[in-house]
């Protein structure tokens, strides 16, 4: 069965087709993130008009608030379900009071937007490295988020944000690295290699299509993720205030993935420098790192 994209519409301009989840209805119900509090009714009322009684599993990418934050919300309307989730991001849904107060430090007024995270029990999380549910294979994909898991299910790759950000605008072809702070190149790299040995699947992401061949995809999204480091690294040592401007300025000009961006609407063009930015604010951080460690001396 094809899996069934859910748009979760934000109440802000630009983020109306941005936010989904992937629905998988066979033997067993499958949902894939369930994006943020503020929202997560509309996704249960999409499911309700589907048809859709119980959900067996979600399967979580990572627990930013724009994935897991209408967790707790989602499971009292489906108290059967069962969440999928990094063994190391069990505590942070359990008591989320640091990923929110980091969720607001990041996104600023965006973070209201998504709205606040409330804590989810014990007895609903399964741990990535306990969980055994037949024609499920786990991913360990660090690099947009530590604790990042791409899930492939029935020969289909829900890769969350591991691939980075696939939309397409009036059939042209949008791709962008998911590279926050905090950031790490060579571990997102070796995500994309592990999901490369995979096999060639179709793909389907959580911002926000599908594509059927996960392997040319990914492979562009790992020469994307050199070509911004080149780019970046070439303005980072010479530190002017404008280096993140000037930064977005040669990305949009040079990188052919951005090419869509010139026939976005206002809004939607608005959204995407903002999460430019804060891409690019990944890769900085990522080579203030790497100079400070090459400046300390040998043991």
């Amino acid at each position: 069965m094809t899996p069934i994209l859910i748009p979760i519409k934000q109440d802000r301009p630009g983020f109306e087709k941005f936010i989904g989840s992937w629905v998988y209805r066979g033997d067993r119900s499958v949902v894939v993130d369930v994006g943020p509090s503020r929202s997560v009714n509309l996704l249960i009322q999409s499911l309700a008009e589907l048809g859709m009684e119980k959900v067996d599993f979600v399967l979580l990418t990572h627990i930013h608030v724009d994935h897991a934050g209408g967790l707790a919300e989602f499971l009292r309307f489906f108290p059967m379900a069962r969440v999928i989730c990094h063994s190391k991001a069990i505590s942070h849904l359990m008591d989320p009071t640091k990923l929110w107060l980091g969720t607001q430090k990041a996104l600023g007024e965006l973070a209201l937007t998504y709205g606040p995270v409330s804590p989810v029990k014990k007895d609903r999380l399964i741990p990535h490295t306990e969980a055994h549910v037949p024609g499920l294979e786990i991913v360990e994909t660090p690099g947009h988020a530590p604790h990042h898991l791409s899930y492939v299910y029935e020969r289909n790759l829900f890769a969350g944000e591991a691939g980075g950000i696939y939309l397409t605008v009036d059939g042209l072809e949008y791709l962008r690295p998911a590279t926050p702070p905090v950031f790490f190149l060579k571990e997102f790299l070796e995500s994309i290699d592990r999901l490369l040995l995979q096999g060639d699947l179709p793909i389907f992401y959580s911002h926000f299509g599908k594509a059927e061949m996960s392997r040319s995809m990914l492979q562009r999204a790992g020469k994307q993720l050199l070509f911004w480091e080149n780019v970046i690294s070439e303005a980072w040592p010479k530190g002017h205030d404008d280096m993140l401007e000037r930064c977005m300025k040669r990305l949009l000009e040079e990188d052919p993935e951005l090419k869509a961006y010139e026939i976005m609407a206002p809004d939607d063009q608005a959204r995407e420098r903002f999460f430019l930015a804060n891409s690019i604010k990944g890769y900085l951080g990522y080579l203030q790192d790497l100079s400070r460690h090459s400046l300390q001396p040998l043991p």
